[in-house]
């Protein structure tokens, strides 16, 4: 073996190395807001059941009350599952400040802060935290949602 083939090898091993580690993800984003406390908690929602029944299709949302700070929004995508904390990332909460579901939007009555269900981006822009997302994951007709 040549030094140059070693070389080779060397470098190819660190390339894939570092491309590994930088695609592992972490929560820090997720956990970082100091207006939301996380709270454990871990629901299955059965999409077989007609309040739950509408995730079956893209587009379509619900909330979810009594998990959460103050509440989960559930969201199908198309391309998959997706769950937000129903409470404004962008102050701390109070009586108004649990949103309501409009579409695939949700809006705070405090301040009038809306957000996207997809991306969980305010519609403006402006605010400097998303929703807080959750963790989903499916078996079946059973969407499990946990923190």
């Amino acid at each position: 073996m040549s030094f140059s083939s070693v070389y080779l090898k060397k470098i190819s091993c660190i390339l894939v190395l570092v491309l590994v580690m930088s695609s592992c993800s972490s929560d820090d984003a997720r956990i970082n807001n100091p207006n939301l406390t996380p709270i454990a908690f871990n629901v299955s929602l059965n999409t077989n059941l007609p309040e739950y029944s509408n995730l079956q299709f893209p587009g379509n949302a619900v909330y979810v009350g009594n998990v959460g700070i103050q509440g989960v929004f559930v969201i199908n995508t198309g391309t998959g599952i997706r769950a937000w904390e129903a409470a404004d990332p962008n102050h701390v909460p109070n009586q108004c400040s649990a949103m309501v579901l409009n579409g695939v939007e949700v809006t705070c009555s405090c301040e009038d802060n809306t957000y996207n269900l997809y991306t969980g981006q305010d519609k403006a822009q402006s605010q400097p935290y998303t929703l807080l997302p959750y963790r989903v994951a499916q078996e079946g007709s059973l969407i499990i949602i946990s923190n």
